[in-house]
């Protein structure tokens, strides 16, 4: 009985001590956040060594965002020894002043974490811990620095890397980089105080394939508390990698050119290889030059700059600038029409100028033609006819049917929603459904009459100009398009997966001889309003869109793609406040497909005339 009892007691003791413990532990791991700090104070006992960022190529091997090395000046507060700050402050060429503010700013900059377990705050500002003094400086800076070094203990310089751009071009495709703040430090350990983080464009999207793999030095202290270099022979250590190459699909000498194009004017081109969905150029005019944004001290000097600017030069128009379309949307319009069975591709409509207004052309009597002449009544004709089906009796019911049914065609040109393309920052543009006009103008209230603006790419309508490009780029597939993107190749691996997939659009591939048809002839035919884009070599498909602007002149808008058989580009321009089309967009398209397609420029005239206008509504001498 004895033995039975003590049995009892030791397993009673056991599990006494086990349940102790755990409640121990959960109090340690939980409730006490001052074993979070220990732990962090031993994760400080190493030595992090990140590497420079990956370097990035355009489509032909060219080097456009590489990397230059520079100096941090850097140290850990509990190593400094009665520090001179008249004598620091002297070297470092500032005044006592300064180096006792920069202190503050840094500790500030830390931040605070509250203890849930005493109810009080605490500095994240650690005084073992590593921070910069200074950053960025150059060579010639902290040798001079380096020299008297000795005279501070506590400091001491760190090799650190920022971006350099060899061309100057394009600044809204890449992004830039900025200190990561002490959120970013908390929730990636990767990044630790001083470090760069990608905050727009390439450099965000790809933030984790750029950055690499950093390296780490294990150091331990002894009893006595004094370190030791390397532990267990640097068994335990890892080398920083650099992280492998990026390669875009985007022609930097393509890019330079049309920032060339697309100086003193407001817009933007996009280009496309329709076969890949590799993004070509992409202007957003005005544009900068990327190496005003390297590095902390530029950033605090020229982003002040670029946010006042009138003409807006960080705003990525071709991306969130959400345009009516214009005429090129006919596009579109032909291909539902033709593929819903409404209409055929010989099927003519006359130039009814009491319904809407028009320039003085022949009636079409096709497809080709009503999209070689860009005849408005004739697309009025067009979509009423998809919108009103007849298939309910009640007109406002049928409405709602057939702009259902647009509306899905739509959508399957990546219209209305957000190309799944790999920067961040894009707007979806806007693609009207019933349930739209039903907040307009209430349920069954409204039918095509009502929204016959949208026939024409106008009313409502709103498209990005990646989107219009997109367009051309699946009218030239012949009804298919992959998602635009600019990474070609992450190291030797190609693109992301989803930027292999083929996305289909509701419209059969026969319905876009037609339309391929009337688009040669807006280029290539008389009577067609796009003859700035010819070229004598190349056959180049294409139209042309005068978009209406309330607040001014109107925009000109003009969309192709060439050759016409086995298309290697297509381009959207988009030229805010110029006016038709055909005048500035078509020539503006036909210099970048010659440039991309034949690597010259066979009408120097046409070029100058280009390059040297100064559009209405650019604000600056």
């Amino acid at each position: 009985m004895n033995l039975e009892n003590r049995k009892y007691i030791i397993v009673f003791f056991i599990l006494a001590v086990g349940v102790i413990y755990l409640i121990k532990l959960f109090y340690m791991q939980i409730i006490d956040d001052t074993w979070v700090l220990r732990a962090q104070e031993i994760a400080e006992k190493r030595k992090e060594i990140l590497p420079p960022r990956a370097v990035v190529f355009d489509r032909n091997g060219r080097k456009i965002v590489s990397n230059k090395t520079y100096y941090n000046l850097m140290f850990i507060e509990s190593n400094i020894k009665k520090l001179d700050t008249v004598a620091f402050a002297k070297l470092l060429q500032i005044t006592p002043l300064q180096v006792r503010e920069r202190f503050n700013e840094i500790k500030l900059g830390e931040g605070v974490y509250f203890n849930k377990s005493s109810g009080k705050k605490t500095s994240n500002y650690q005084k073992k811990r590593a921070y910069p003094f200074l950053k960025e400086l150059t060579l010639d800076e902290i040798t001079n620095i380096a020299l008297h070094l000795d005279n501070f203990p506590g400091f001491y310089e760190e090799v650190t890397s920022m971006r350099s751009y060899p061309y100057s071009n394009g600044a809204n495709i890449l992004g830039y980089l900025n200190e990561a703040t002490r959120k970013e430090i908390d929730e990636d350990r990767f990044y630790k105080a001083g470090s760069n983080i990608g905050r727009s464009g390439i450099e965000r999207f790809y933030e984790k394939e750029l950055r690499g793999r950093k390296g780490i030095r294990y150091i331990v202290t002894s009893a006595m508390n004094n370190a030791i270099e390397s532990y267990a022979n640097g068994k335990y250590d890892t080398i920083a990698k650099q992280a492998p190459g990026l390669t875009l699909g985007m022609d930097i000498t393509l890019q330079a050119y049309g920032e060339l194009l697309m100086q003193n004017k407001k817009g933007c081109i996009v280009a496309i290889e329709p076969q890949s969905g590799d993004i070509l150029t992409m202007v957003s005019a005005p544009y900068f030059n990327p190496n005003l944004l390297v590095g902390r001290r530029n950033i605090s000097l020229n982003y002040p700059k670029l946010v006042k600017d009138l003409d807006k030069p960080l705003f990525p128009r071709p991306l969130q600038a959400e345009y009516p379309p214009g005429s090129i949307f006919k596009l579109v319009q032909s291909l539902i029409a033709l593929q819903e069975g409404v209409i055929t591709e010989s099927s003519g409509f006359s130039c009814n100028k009491s319904v809407v207004g028009c320039h003085n052309h022949p009636n079409a009597s096709g497809v080709s033609q009503a999209v070689q002449y860009s005849c408005n009544p004739y697309f009025y004709a067009v979509v009423r006819k998809i919108i009103q089906q007849n298939k309910k009796r009640n007109n406002y019911q049928d409405a709602e049917i057939g702009l259902t049914i647009w509306h899905r065609y739509m959508t399957s040109f990546g219209l209305g929603k957000k190309l799944d393309t790999d920067v961040f920052g894009q707007r979806p543009g806007l693609i009207p459904d019933s349930k739209y006009y039903d907040r307009l103008y209430g349920h069954n209230q409204w039918g095509f009459s009502t929204i016959r603006s949208i026939s024409i790419g106008q009313g409502e309508i709103k498209l990005t100009p990646l989107q219009m490009a997109n367009i051309a780029a699946i009218i030239a597939n012949k009804g298919w398009y992959i998602e635009p993107h600019f990474v070609k190749s992450i190291g030797d691996k190609g693109p992301l997966p989803a930027y292999l997939k083929k996305h289909k659009t509701l419209v059969d591939a026969k319905n876009f001889i037609p339309v391929i048809e009337g688009m040669r002839r807006v280029v290539n035919e008389p009577g067609g309003t796009g003859s700035a884009a010819r070229l004598k070599e190349i056959i180049v498909c294409g139209k042309t869109g005068t978009v209406q602007n309330s607040q001014g002149k109107d925009h000109s808008v003009f969309i192709a793609f060439a050759p016409m058989e086995n298309p290697k580009i297509a381009v959207a321009v988009f030229i805010e406040n110029a006016g038709a089309g055909g005048t500035w967009a078509a020539p503006i398209a036909n210099l970048i497909i010659e440039k991309y397609l034949l690597s010259k420029i066979s009408d120097l005239n046409k070029e100058k005339m280009v390059v040297d206008a100064i559009l209405s509504n650019y604000t600056k001498k």
